[in-house]
């Protein structure tokens, strides 16, 4: 990729290359916090209006294909939050830098842009053609038939 490109390019490049020079530590999944009602059939959370049990602070995530998911306390999501942010920042800016690259790309070779809503290129249709090295079918020959 070059900053001979179109203009801002190059800006842009350098741009999410200092925002990646400045990321600290990630963490990936997400953070919840919920109010929960329990099973008792007097407790107050099943009350009108009800008083639900929580906050309860819930950090999930994907690990081995397994979904994962541990129970922080005030001090632990105050510390690990600003990780997850990160982690989605990091993200985000790895799908800018994609979308940057393919644009560079198309540009560079030419390519025609093709957005949802605009003309595509006509395309050919493909017709069908019997191929030579095939022998034609035989039939079969008459096996036990009654007479």
């Amino acid at each position: 990729m070059t900053a001979a490109g179109e203009p801002g390019t190059g800006q842009a490049l350098a741009a999410i290359r200092a925002a990646l020079g400045q990321a600290g530590h990630a963490l990936p999944g997400s953070i919840t916090i919920r109010h929960t009602r329990c099973g008792k059939a007097r407790c107050a959370c099943k009350a009108s209006p009800p008083a639900l049990h929580g906050p309860y602070i819930q950090w999930t995530r994907t690990a081995s294909g397994k979904t994962v998911t541990r129970n922080l306390t005030p001090a632990q999501y105050q510390a690990y939050r600003p990780w997850i942010d990160n982690a989605r920042r990091l993200r985000e800016l790895a799908a800018e830098l994609e979308a940057l690259s393919l644009a560079e790309m198309a540009r560079a070779e030419g390519w025609a842009k093709i957005t949802p809503g605009s003309d595509t290129p006509p395309r050919t249709r493909l017709i069908r053609v019997p191929r030579r090295d095939r022998q034609p079918k035989r039939p079969e020959p008459p096996g036990d038939q009654p007479a």
